[in-house]
C-alpha cells in the first residue's frame, strides 16, 4: 500500500514537471488580467457613481445605458442642464392656448381673439371690439315706437288718398287739430230703402259723424270708433256712442281692414239692427261722451269673449 502512494506521488510530481511552462505562465497571466479588469470595474463604477452625485455622469458603454444606474444617470444630466427656476413659480406652467395648435404640428398659429378688455387672447394689443350691425340688434323702445308711427303714418296717408278718390262720396274725412290719428267721418249714406234712411230726410240730417283714433301700433290694431252726432237709438250703438262690431275688437280685427270697408259695415248694422234717430225731448239733445263710450265698449268687449258673438242666419244676410 505505502509503495502505490509512493508511485501516485511520483507520478503527480512527474506531471507537474513535464507540463508546458508556456501554458503555465499563459494562464497564471490571464488569471491576474482578470482579477485586475475586475478591481479596475469596480473602482470605475465607484468613481462613476461619485460623479453621478456631482451632476456630471456620463455613460461609458453602450450596455450601461440601458442598465438602472445608467438611466438614472441620464435623468440626472437631464435636470442640470434645464435653467433654474425663480423661486414662487410653479413646476409646470400653463401654455397659451395658441401655442398647443403649433406643438401639434399644423405650424399655423390661430388668429387671436379680441377680448372687452382691448386685448387679444395670448399677447396684448390695442385692438377694440366692433360692435354689431344696428340691423341685427333689437330695437330700443324709442326705435321701436318711431318703427311704429312711420307705418301708421304711411298707411293713413294711403287711407285718405283713397278715400279722396271714391266716386260716390260714400263717406269724407276731416282731421281733428290737423292729427293724422284722430279723424271724423261723416257717414252721407246708407241704405234709402231703410227706416233710418227715412228719418235723416225727415230731420234734415246730412250725414252721421263718427270720430275715429289710431293707435300706436295700427294697422295691426283696429281703431277706436264712436258715433259723435246724431245720438241714434238701437241699430248695435249702444250708451256713449259705443258701437257692437266684432271686427272692431282686436280678436276680430285684421290689417287687412281699410277704413272705407269699416264704414260699409258699419252703415249695413245700422240698417240691420233697425237704428233710428232719437227724437225724444231732451234725450235727443243730449250728446255722447267719450269717457262712455270707452267704458261701454271694454263691458261689451268682456261680454262677448265670455258667451261668444251670435252668428245671424243666413236669411238675414
Amino acid at each position: 500500500m505505502a509503495t502505490l502512494l509512493r508511485k501516485i506521488g511520483l507520478i503527480r510530481l512527474h506531471n507537474r514537471d513535464t507540463e508546458d511552462p508556456k501554458h503555465h505562465h499563459h494562464h497564471h497571466r490571464s488569471s491576474q488580467q482578470g482579477s485586475s479588469l475586475r478591481a479596475k470595474g469596480s473602482q470605475k463604477n465607484c468613481s462613476n457613481k461619485q460623479q453621478g452625485s456631482a451632476g456630471c455622469s456620463s455613460s461609458s458603454s453602450p450596455s450601461k445605458e440601458g442598465s438602472p444606474a445608467g438611466n438614472k444617470a441620464k435623468k440626472v444630466l437631464e435636470l442640470s442642464k434645464q435653467p433654474p427656476q425663480q423661486p414662487g413659480s410653479g413646476s409646470h406652467k400653463e401654455k397659451p392656448p395658441h401655442h398647443s395648435a403649433r406643438e401639434s404640428g399644423s405650424g399655423k398659429e390661430p388668429k387671436p381673439q379680441l377680448l372687452p378688455g382691448g386685448s387679444s387672447s395670448g399677447r396684448a394689443g390695442s385692438a377694440q371690439l366692433v360692435p354689431p350691425p344696428s340691423g341685427s340688434a333689437p330695437l330700443a323702445p324709442l326705435g321701436r315706437q318711431q318703427h311704429c308711427t312711420q307705418v301708421r303714418s304711411r298707411r293713413l296717408m294711403k287711407e285718405l288718398q283713397d278715400i279722396a278718390r271714391l266716386s260716390d262720396r260714400f263717406i269724407s274725412v276731416e282731421l281733428v287739430d290737423e292729427s293724422l290719428f284722430d279723424w271724423n267721418v261723416k257717414l252721407h249714406q246708407v241704405d234709402k230703402d231703410s227706416v233710418l234712411w227715412q228719418d235723416m230726410k225727415e230731420t234734415n240730417t246730412e250725414f252721421i259723424l263718427l270720430n275715429l283714433t289710431f293707435p300706436d301700433n295700427f294697422p295691426f290694431s283696429p281703431p277706436f270708433m264712436r258715433v259723435l252726432s246724431p245720438r241714434l237709438e238701437n241699430g248695435y250703438v249702444l250708451d256713449g256712442g259705443a258701437i257692437c262690431m266684432e271686427l272692431l275688437t282686436p280678436r276680430g280685427w285684421s290689417s287687412a281692414y281699410t277704413v272705407e270697408a269699416v264704414m260699409r259695415q258699419f252703415a249695413a248694422s245700422l240698417v240691420k239692427g233697425q237704428g233710428r234717430i232719437c227724437r225724444k225731448a231732451g234725450k235727443s239733445k243730449k250728446s255722447f261722451s267719450r269717457k262712455e263710450a270707452e267704458a261701454t265698449f271694454k263691458s261689451l268687449v268682456k261680454t262677448h269673449e265670455k258667451y261668444g258673438w251670435v252668428t245671424p242666419p243666413v236669411s238675414d244676410g
